[in-house]
């Protein structure tokens, strides 16, 4: 071992200088160096942290043995719940140790392609391909109502609050060319709020933001509005040259979201009076549908008031786009195989992604790794 030489003299430049407490969010260091020296690691870069997830990056994995369908946040942001071909659901905690808590795998016997936390009790609703919207009890983990709600694949569900009534309504959307509307909660009835024939299957469906009007994606490229009083069609979006896949509204209840199979994915201004006649505010590209026909899941930002949308891809990313300007702000790596389902927290910068190799990614945005 060769002698040490002498240390370099000392000057301003590198001097080590303690910083004054501060209570400004947590950074990480990162040294880089081109060199073996340790003495000349000069670049550093500290990277701001805006979540409280434990790293930038956390994989939830080991529940599910085949693709995830939907994964959403709860209300307060605290839980996840995800739902899969291996016909179970997954519950997680969002925040370190990031806890999978629960497991139900008994509730459905076929694969459950949506799911949607109660608005105000702990209700988790499902629907699958065995035609059944079911209704479990977060408390006990028990399912509490069972319903045969269609005579075909459910594909999607939505819930909203009745107006004033204090009544939480869920619409299911099915390959049987109908959308119902049901009674939420655990005492509500088994027979149908309403009915809405469409004619062609039903891919997807929302709520609009004062729970009068239901929007429907459907497999002859439209998005049907149906008014829930008149109990008709009022109007329909046009845009897509292939079937919408999912639907999502705006925080504001002015833009709903559609990807599509065609890989473009369209935002729909919904307002009363919209300055443009075809409604359509944007049209984005960056995410592939692929050659699955999967239908793939969509998400506004929320702790932003809706200022990004993601859509994930057959190429097994996601992409997340500036509404404003269609600019593309992030395509994020991490999954191996096709990005099915994407959802925002409702209160942090925080994306959560899951795909059909059957896992989940929580991603922190704008932190800069």
């Amino acid at each position: 071992m060769s002698k040490r030489g002498a240390s370099p003299p000392p000057s301003t430049e590198g001097t080590l200088i303690k910083r004054a407490r501060s209570n400004s969010p947590a950074q990480n260091q990162i040294i880089i160096s081109s060199g073996n020296d340790d003495r000349q690691k000069g670049l550093i870069r500290s990277v701001k942290r805006t979540s409280n997830l434990e790293a930038p990056i956390v994989s939830l994995s080991g529940s599910h043995s085949a693709e995830i369908l939907s994964c959403r946040f709860d209300p307060t942001g605290q839980n996840i719940a995800a739902c899969s071909a291996d016909r179970s659901v997954s519950l997680w905690r969002t925040y370190p140790p990031n806890t999978n808590y629960g497991l139900l795998s008994s509730h459905h016997k076929a694969p459950i392609l949506d799911l949607q936390w109660s608005l105000f009790s702990p209700l988790l609703y499902t629907v699958s391909a065995d035609q059944m919207l079911s209704f479990t009890d977060l408390t006990t983990g028990q399912r509490t109502r069972k319903i045969r709600a269609h005579r075909g694949i459910i594909n999607a569900l939505d819930r909203t609050m009745a107006g004033g009534a204090g009544i939480e309504l869920i619409a299911t959307a099915s390959d049987d060319g109908t959308v119902r509307v049901w009674e939420g909660g655990e005492d509500g009835s088994k027979s149908s709020v309403a009915v809405f024939e469409l004619g062609c299957p039903a891919t997807s469906v929302a709520w609009s933001a004062d729970g009068q009007n239901l929007y429907i994606g459907a497999l002859d490229n439209e998005i049907h509005v149906y008014d829930l009083r008149k109990g008709e069609q009022v109007y329909a979006l046009t845009g897509h040259t292939d079937t919408p896949t999912s639907l999502a509204l705006s925080p504001n209840g002015a833009y709903l979201l559609s990807p599509s199979f065609s890989s473009h994915t369209v935002i729909h201004d919904v307002r009363p009076f919209s300055p443009s006649p075809t409604r359509i505010h944007r049209v984005l590209q960056g995410a592939p549908a692929g050659f699955e026909n999967t239908l793939l899941k969509g998400a506004w930002s929320k702790d932003d008031g809706g200022q990004r949308v993601a859509v994930g891809g057959a190429d097994r990313m996601v992409c997340v786009w500036d509404v404003d300007s269609g600019r593309v702000l992030y395509k994020l790596p991490g999954h191996r195989g096709t990005v099915t389902c994407v959802d925002f927290h409702p209160k942090e910068p925080i994306i959560l992604t899951g795909s059909k190799d059957g896992t989940m990614l929580l991603g922190e945005l704008d932190s800069g790794v």
